[in-house]
């Protein structure tokens, strides 16, 4: 007699139900009050990402006029040290002469 043998009874679960039709759910949507916990876990949900989305956003933007600032910044430094270097062969021009 082995101890695996047992006799057991043998659970018979019941069907699943079938899922909701497309109407059905659409009626259950459109009576849900505002203040249904799942809708409003929804809600708040959808406007965290709009509100991270815009952030987002704001810093893909401020990131690109800070490296557009930046080039700009650069040309300028250049500009102004070709200025320095003229402004130091005219003076030295202008020291030549008087000499």
């Amino acid at each position: 007699i082995s101890m695996g043998s047992k006799s057991k009874k043998r659970v018979i679960l019941p069907n699943r139900p079938d899922p909701p039709s497309v109407e059905q759910i659409v009626e259950d949507v459109n009576r849900a009050s505002a203040s249904d916990p799942a809708f409003g876990i929804l809600q708040d949900g959808l406007q965290g990402a709009g509100i991270r989305y815009h952030q987002s956003r704001q810093y893909l933007d401020l990131n690109e006029r800070l490296q557009q600032a930046r080039s700009d910044l650069a040309s300028k430094r250049e500009e102004l040290r070709a200025a320095g270097e003229h402004l130091e062969r005219c003076m030295a021009e202008i020291k030549g002469q008087a000499l």
